[in-house]
C-alpha cells in the first residue's frame, strides 16, 4: 500500500485534484498561489481565492508566542496574494482548539491576526470555532478573498527560456525565527506589476530548492541556478538558503530587456530590500535538478521545521 510519505505533497495534490470536478477554463486553479475567478468581461478586477492552515508542531511550537502565530497565520495568505500581483480583502478564520487552551492564548493569537489584517488593509468577514480531542494539536485554518487588476495578474506558469530569475530579500533563517516575523511583499508586488510586470511569479514558502522547480515545471521549462549569487540571510549558508523554507520572498522572472532598467529602478524605490538575479529559465532538458526544501509528508528527519 502506497503512503503519503512515499509519494510526497506535490504528487498527492495531483492525484486528489483529479478526483473532483474542476472549472473547465480557469485563469488559475490548483497548483498556483491563488485560485483566480473571472467575474465577467466588464469587471476591471479578477477575484482571488486562497486557503491555508497552521498546525501546532508543524508550523509553530507550543511555546511560540501566540501573537507571533497570529501574525504568521494571516501573513502567509497575504503573501500568496502578493505572488499573484493582487491585494487581500476579506478573511475567514477557523480555529480548532483543545478545551484546556487558556483564553489569554486565544486572545493573543487574535491580536496578532489583527496586527496583520490592519497592516494590509484587510478585514475579518467570519469564521468558525471547534474543539479537538484532548492532547490534539491546535489547528488554525484561514480562507480569504482578494482581487487583482486584470493587467496585473501574474501566474507561475508563464516563464519562458531566456528569462532571468530574480528574488527579493534574503534567503535562509526561517528555523531561527524568521518564519514568525516576515513581511509579505504586497507593496513590492504591486510596484512590480505596475512598472515591470513579471513574466511569472510565486512566493517562496517551501524553500528555493522546492519552489523554483515548481515554477519551472508549471511553465514547461527548466531552471539554471547561479548558487554564487544567492542572497543569504546573515549567518546562513547556501544550503540553508536553498532548503530552510518559509522565506516568503517573491521569486519571479522578467523579460530580458526589463532586467537592466528594473535593477536600476529597484534600489531607488526599495533601498533596504535587495533584489538579486539568481539564474535563468532554460529549456527543460537544460534545467538542473534541485533537492531539499519542505515537504509535508517527508520523513521528519528531512523536515526540521520551526
Amino acid at each position: 500500500m502506497t503512503t503519503l510519505q512515499e509519494i510526497g505533497e506535490d504528487a498527492l495534490i495531483r492525484r486528489l485534484t483529479r478526483l473532483l470536478p474542476l472549472a473547465p477554463d480557469p485563469l488559475a486553479g490548483p497548483g498556483d498561489d491563488c485560485a483566480v475567478i473571472d467575474p465577467g468581461p466588464d469587471s476591471p478586477t479578477l477575484l482571488l481565492l486562497k486557503t491555508d492552515a497552521l498546525v501546532e508542531h508543524v508550523h509553530f511550537l507550543p511555546d511560540t508566542p501566540p501573537r507571533a502565530v497570529g501574525w504568521k497565520a494571516i501573513a502567509r495568505v497575504v503573501s500568496d496574494f502578493a505572488a499573484m500581483g493582487g491585494l487581500p480583502e476579506r478573511f475567514l478564520i477557523t480555529l480548532a482548539l483543545p478545551a484546556a487552551t487558556r483564553i489569554e492564548w486565544a486572545e493573543a493569537l487574535y491580536h496578532g491576526m489583527g496586527d496583520c489584517l490592519r497592516a494590509f488593509d484587510a478585514v475579518l468577514a467570519g469564521g468558525e470555532t471547534s474543539s479537538v480531542p484532548p492532547q490534539s494539536a491546535t489547528v488554525i485554518a484561514i480562507a480569504a478573498t482578494g482581487s487583482v487588476r486584470r493587467e496585473h495578474l501574474v501566474l507561475r506558469s508563464s516563464a519562458r527560456p531566456g528569462q532571468p530569475i530574480l528574488v527579493t530579500g534574503t534567503l535562509g533563517g526561517s528555523l531561527r525565527g524568521k518564519h514568525l516575523s516576515f513581511t509579505p511583499r504586497i507593496t513590492e508586488s504591486h510596484w512590480l506589476a505596475s512598472h515591470f510586470k513579471p513574466a511569472a511569479m510565486m512566493d517562496l514558502s517551501d524553500g528555493l530548492a522546492k519552489d523554483l522547480p515548481r515554477l519551472a515545471a508549471a511553465s514547461g521549462c527548466g531552471a539554471a541556478l547561479d548558487r554564487d549569487q544567492l542572497p543569504l540571510t546573515p549567518g546562513c549558508s547556501p544550503a540553508q538558503a536553498l532548503t530552510d523554507g518559509e522565506d516568503f520572498e517573491l521569486l519571479f522572472t522578467c523579460q530580458p530587456e526589463q532586467l537592466e532598467p528594473l535593477q536600476s529602478a529597484w534600489p531607488l524605490t526599495f533601498p533596504e530590500l535587495p533584489l538579486t538575479r539568481i539564474g535563468t529559465i532554460v529549456e527543460p532538458a537544460a534545467g538542473e535538478s534541485l533537492s531539499g526544501g519542505w515537504d509535508h509528508f517527508a520523513p521528519a528527519i528531512l523536515n526540521p521545521k520551526s
